[in-house]
């Protein structure tokens, strides 16, 4: 439980009025409003890009499934996996923008927004199962070197170059959405996978050392194992309601007792209620209840321009500020 607390003797009157923190309070939100229609028209742009990546992504992949049990190529598979988790992460993102506008409901208060996260860490679980397949399958193959198809893997691992190139192009040219940044770094991975595979193929197809296959796909499991973690971790921090990376907790709370006429703060919770959307929760220590409303309308104020923040549920509690007060702590 975060417990702030201090004496308002020593500080200094607060300035302005009722109307005057009202006035810049509508400000904000005027302001808000204003880049929604622009905010709005961004958002359906970066849904299309994201729905045209996954739909190549995740149709490559399956040539690369078929390719790689065609031609016996291990690097084809796991490269096959990679491209799998990119094409999740790009379906995370837009059932993320889909999702998100569902109301809530009776049975469902806060909506669906944590809908995002659970798949994640489902397809995150999933990955890590395909991992640990392809490495044990990896160890077997360099032991006793199986026949690959050298001209196939080369082939396959050619398109999958240019494709995961033109999906790069695509998705860096509208990457103004956090969903489609992130989609870059993924796809970004892609072309490694697909250059990995492309190295097996040439030198199986001008050496004929088999071993190669094995090594590169090890090589490729890596980039699974990191892009894997991330996803269970993001998600596991999600589901958990943990605070946003992006916002310092105990900021807020020294924010938040700084606030005139703030006594103390207590039980204090900054989750997301949905990806890129935080809350917050507290109950707040005061002299007068009458005071109520204009501390109120600082701290919503507060909270937006420092901190992002404008969900915002706050409990009023009359302690006189009279009795002694106790240091500011944080109470595990």
């Amino acid at each position: 439980m975060l417990n702030h607390s201090h004496s308002h003797d020593h500080k200094s009157p607060h300035s302005g009025s009722k109307a005057g923190s009202a006035t810049r309070s509508a400000s904000l939100h005027a302001h808000k409003a204003g880049d929604a229609k622009h905010s709005h028209a961004k958002e359906v742009s970066s849904q299309k890009v994201l729905m045209v990546a996954l739909i190549i992504t995740l149709g490559f992949a399956a040539v690369e499934v078929f390719a790689g049990f065609f031609a016996n190529s291990l690097a084809l598979i796991s490269d096959a996996g990679h491209m799998v988790t990119d094409a999740a992460g790009l379906f995370l993102a837009v059932i993320a923008q889909v999702v998100s506008k569902r109301p809530p409901s009776a049975k469902n208060s806060f909506g669906f927004g944590r809908a995002e996260a659970l798949a994640a860490f489902v397809n995150g679980l999933a990955m890590l199962l395909l991992v640990v397949w392809i490495s044990v399958e990896a160890i077997s193959r360099f032991i006793t070197p199986h026949i690959v198809g050298g001209q196939t893997v080369t082939l396959v691992a050619v398109l999958g170059l240019l494709v995961n190139v033109f999906v790069a192009w695509m998705l860096s040219r509208n990457n103004h959405s956090m969903n489609t940044r992130a989609a870059l770094v993924h796809v970004m991975g892609d072309l490694l996978g697909s250059v990995a595979a492309l190295i097996a193929g040439i030198v199986i197809q001008y050496t004929g050392w088999m071993q190669i296959d094995p090594i590169l796909s090890l090589v490729v499991c890596l980039l699974l194992i990191k892009s894997t973690v991330s996803i269970l971790g993001e998600s596991y921090h999600f589901l958990m309601k943990g605070v946003p990376k992006h916002i310092d907790f105990l900021k807020v709370g020294d924010d938040l007792v700084n606030v005139a006429g703030v006594n103390a703060i207590h039980d204090l919770h900054i989750w997301e209620m949905t990806p890129g959307y935080p809350a917050l929760i507290g109950h707040v220590e005061i002299d007068h209840i009458a005071d109520w409303p204009k501390i109120m309308d600082d701290i919503r104020a507060m909270l937006l321009e420092v901190h992002g923040l404008d969900h915002v549920t706050l409990q009023p509690e009359v302690h006189p500020a009279d009795q002694t007060p106790e240091p500011a702590h944080l109470a595990l």
